[in-house]
């Protein structure tokens, strides 16, 4: 196979890999419903709040593979959020039942081929590293029989008296300046600080926290942490795109620490609308910077249990 028809081939999947997700993300945004928050809709579905996970390895998923996989649960009403590919079923004593339909998640990464090795040996050049993309098809453990008893249940909600103090301890060990007062919730890069309203302004406590998160991961993005694009002026499309990642962050956060996340600004659904339509990979780019945001503010945890890794052959996503 020529090298030319080999990286045709991989910028094609690649593309169609990218219209994919965009497109049924845009579907369910133009039908009033935010893909990352459906599955934990009060009377919408029964999914364990959490990240996606790999039940074989108890590694979480990342990146839009997360999205992907929640887009799944809010499709077919799984009852929970682990996943397994064939072969791990296998593994572990169990199946794939007859007739199931898989989902598929993605792996993409970098490499240099010897032959690129050997030229820029040869010329003193810097060798090129190729992109490529795998797919993987993994399975709802609810796709399964005869799975060991510790995998086959989905765990337990967590009681709601633990959340709270996890996120405000988590607030705290980040070392962002985070002011509380005011009447409205923001992040000033110039300054370096967080601003939101005391907890007793929002019509539901627990939405202080969720709002604490989105700006968060902002702060997230400062020079001195994460180093992210924030110079987007309001209504343009890197405004809109900073504020995707801040929400997806927000809702990763919330997952892992067993908050229900919500919308926190509806009117935003219209930028993001603009952003994915006018380019594909927006939700991939998004959904990636997410996961690192979500990954170092949760890294504050005492606790260092809720870092959001995946499998080697799954690890990064374009």
């Amino acid at each position: 196979m020529s090298r030319y028809y080999s990286h045709a081939r991989a910028d094609k999947d690649r593309a169609s890999l990218y219209d994919e997700v965009t497109g049924k993300i845009i579907a369910e945004l133009e039908a009033g419903r935010v893909p990352w928050v459906q599955p934990w809709g009060t009377a919408a579905a029964k999914a364990a709040l959490a990240v996606p996970k790999n039940a074989a390895t108890g590694r979480q998923y990342s990146g839009v593979n997360v999205l992907i996989l929640w887009g799944a649960v809010i499709e077919r009403g799984f009852a929970g959020q682990s996943w397994l590919t064939f072969r791990q079923a296998l593994s572990l004593g169990g199946h794939v039942r007859k007739g199931e339909r898989g989902t598929t998640v993605v792996y993409a990464d970098r490499f240099i081929p010897n032959d690129e090795k050997k030229r820029a040996a040869d010329t003193g050049d810097e060798a090129q590293a190729i992109p490529f993309l795998k797919r993987f098809t993994v399975f709802n453990t609810d796709q399964c029989d005869d799975l060991p008893v510790e995998i086959a249940i989905a765990a337990p909600l967590p009681p709601p008296g633990m959340i709270e103090p996890v996120v405000e301890a988590l607030i705290k060990a980040t070392g962002v300046d985070f002011r509380i007062g005011g009447n409205r919730a923001f992040y000033m890069p110039s300054e370096d600080y967080v601003q939101v309203p005391p907890p007793a302004a929002y019509f539901e406590p627990i939405n202080w926290h969720r709002t604490a998160l989105h700006e968060l991961g902002h702060a997230s993005g400062h020079p001195s942490r994460l180093n992210r694009d924030l110079g987007g002026s309001y209504g343009t499309k890197k405004y809109a795109l900073e504020e995707l990642v801040a929400e997806l962050n927000a809702a990763f956060c919330c997952a892992s620490l067993g908050i229900v996340p919500t919308v926190r600004h509806a009117d935003y659904i219209g930028s993001w609308l603009d952003v994915l339509r006018e380019d594909d990979r927006a939700i991939v780019r998004a959904a990636s910077q997410a996961s690192k945001a979500a990954d170092y503010i949760l890294g504050f945890l005492p606790t260092g249990n809720a870092s959001r890794d995946v499998p080697d052959e799954e690890r990064k996503v374009a």
